[in-house]
């Protein structure tokens, strides 16, 4: 080899060496931060995505990446040894756009997994369920993400107007409707975004509609922790046209939305919990713990956290005692207690104990935190350092008075002097209600 020839070889194929010697460390990097970030999350026990999630076939994942990059969340999807993993299974929410972006069909979408089973209500294309005239939209059907809850919404309503009028020819049939009542086209239970973008389809079609909240506008969005960031995508609502929200915190997509409701003027009637739904035939009488409404439809946005799950013990009933956490800064100068072992206890407690004069007990009847988010468990250890924070593991509330909470923690009694208690012990699924007025439910092992 001439001089010549070794002086192109270190101008061309040094570099080029140099630079696949550097992806390859990057990527092997890349490999072992994945691997630990799985192995943690197997040993915190966060191995169940909470909602629609990715199953990814190996033997036809190219690892091209597509997936990771499309993910609106960060560190749910990893390349491994050139193929995808889902490295964070609790943190995905179902966006579905790593499927989207697949170009070998190597991932498929899913509800559940083969230990966990995931309750989803049967529906057709059209979000109509097998109760002829009940729709589902929105997190309650399995898909949570603002973007698709929103545009569910808008479907179920088109389809409800393009069966309006052969339903006002059946009408004059019925011999249970008095011609008094007031029969709305459709009425919408839930205000969150699968709701308010139904309710806006339903003034943009002209249809004489009803929606009921059971709590303040928001829907599951409502019940974020203060300044979460909401993600989501753009979306085209009707009568408003393109929304280009992208990151959004809770509060100021919530703003929007009140905008909207004002600006529109929707009929939208809050504290109206729906304890029934009775099917007529010919229109559906729907029953609130204040009122009943007559509608020919009925669509169902509501989330899937039902009601909160109550501990059951005596003074429960006091005013004291809430089940959400609005806002940290009403608990200042308190003594407060927070119940429950997932992130919205955690979160709870931890933000209170940042302000000023409180001082915060956590108790959760677990021996450890095994369902909570990777950052919450870093947080919680500096947390729970702090003076006026008191970690109670193994611990159940027996009793709640109005200054004081009686709480077994591993078999010993103790009275804790208490202003307030928040029990984030979860909620009970809406699957009874859904099975009572005929709705057909199937739970999903890690299938479509």
């Amino acid at each position: 080899m001439s001089d010549s020839d070794v002086y192109l070889w270190l101008v061309y194929a040094a570099p080029a060496i140099t630079i696949i010697i550097w992806i390859k460390y990057k990527r092997r990097k890349q490999d072992r931060l994945a691997i630990t970030t799985i192995a943690e999350n197997t040993e915190a026990g966060m191995t169940e995505p909470a909602s629609l999630h990715p199953v990814i076939d190996l033997s036809r994942c190219v690892g091209s990446g597509a997936c990771v990059s499309a993910c609106p969340e960060k560190e749910v999807i990893a390349i491994i040894d050139n193929k995808a993993h889902l490295v964070n299974p609790t943190s995905c929410i179902g966006h579905g756009a790593c499927a989207a972006a697949c170009a070998h069909d190597a991932i498929t979408l899913v509800f559940g997994t083969q230990t966990r089973g995931v309750d989803i209500p049967q529906v057709s294309p059209n979000f109509e369920t097998n109760v002829a005239g009940i729709y589902i939209a929105g997190e309650l059907g399995g898909m949570g993400l603002v973007r698709n809850a929103s545009l569910q919404g808008q479907e179920a309503i088109n389809d409800i107007a393009k069966r309006k009028k052969s339903q006002k020819s059946n009408d004059k049939n019925s011999n249970d409707m008095n011609s008094n009542d007031v029969v709305h086209d459709v009425i919408i239970i839930g205000a969150g975004p699968a709701g308010i973008s139904a309710s806006l389809a339903a003034k943009s079609h002209q249809l004489s509609y009803l929606t009921l909240e059971q709590e303040s506008m928001g829907g599951t969005i409502a019940h974020f922790p203060r300044n979460k960031v909401v993600m989501t995508s753009p979306v085209n609502l009707p009568i408003v046209g393109k929304v280009k929200f992208t990151q959004v915190k809770k509060e100021a997509l919530i703003e929007f939305w009140e905008k909207v409701i004002k600006e529109q003027d929707l009929a939208i009637k809050t504290n109206q919990f729906v304890e029934d739904i009775i099917n007529h035939n010919d229109f559906f009488e729907v029953k609130t713990s204040t009122n009943t409404f007559k509608a020919r439809n009925v669509l169902l946005a509501i989330g899937r956290r039902g009601t909160p799950r109550k501990l059951e013990v005596p003074g429960e009933e006091l005013s004291k005692v809430v089940y959400l956490l609005k806002d940290p800064e009403q608990y200042i100068n308190q003594k407060v207690i927070v119940v429950g072992g997932g992130d919205s206890a955690v979160e709870a407690a931890m933000s209170i104990a940042e302000r000023p004069g409180t001082e915060v007990i956590l108790s959760y009847r677990g021996k450890a935190f095994s369902r909570i988010k990777p950052a919450n468990r870093k947080k919680l250890e500096k947390i729970k350092e702090l003076p006026n924070f008191q970690l109670l593991l193994n611990s159940n509330v027996l009793k709640i008075t109005e200054s004081t909470v009686v709480i077994d923690c591993d078999g010993k009694q103790m009275i804790q002097p208490n202003d307030a208690i928040i029990i984030s012990a979860g909620g009970i699924l809406p699957t009874g209600f859904l099975q009572r007025i005929g709705i057909e439910i199937e739970t999903k092992y890690g299938t479509a």
